[in-house]
């Protein structure tokens, strides 16, 4: 198995930041963080294109197939939304016909959210862009490096502190 080479990191020139000094920033994680979830987010956008969809709202289509008839409490916990997020945005689904919400069997009070064909049919298509989407993240990274990289970030997550 070949390796890619590795890339030194280099420092964030003061041209990157328009010519602006950055004084502590670039010593702070939570900067670098913000600016590699900007370029991710930047990248999926373009990577989606025309079909519209949002990092959030992928992942919630994700869980979803994964759990068909998944309770909307149990939606927000796995995306790790709250209640007055995830509404708007299953509501944003819905409209667009991508999932349906049906009242359960044993408790009318509760929903039980399912992809719609026109879902399903629309997640495969975003699978394969955001298969190509990762590939590209991570072209400077070995295989090594990303596992690595995803137990690092995983780390700083409440739940391992």
């Amino acid at each position: 198995m070949s390796e890619t080479p590795r890339r030194k990191a280099r420092p964030l020139a003061a041209s990157a930041a328009g010519g602006a000094k950055l004084g502590l920033l670039p010593g702070l994680l939570g900067y670098h963080l913000r600016l590699a979830q900007r370029a991710i987010f930047d990248d999926f956008a373009a990577a989606m294109g025309e079909l519209d969809m949002s990092p959030g709202l992928f992942g919630m289509l994700v869980i979803i197939e994964a759990n068909p008839g998944l309770k909307q409490t149990e939606l927000a916990n796995a995306a790790r939304l709250d209640r007055s997020s995830l509404v708007p945005a299953l509501d944003k689904l819905e409209a667009r016909g991508l999932v349906a919400r049906r009242a359960s069997v044993e408790d009318r009070r509760v929903n039980g959210i399912s992809l719609t064909a026109a879902g399903t049919a629309l997640l495969k298509k975003l699978k394969q862009r955001v298969a190509r989407h990762e590939k590209r993240l991570v072209s400077n990274l070995t295989a090594g490096e990303r596992e690595t990289l995803v137990a690092l970030l995983q780390r700083i997550l409440p739940e391992h502190r």
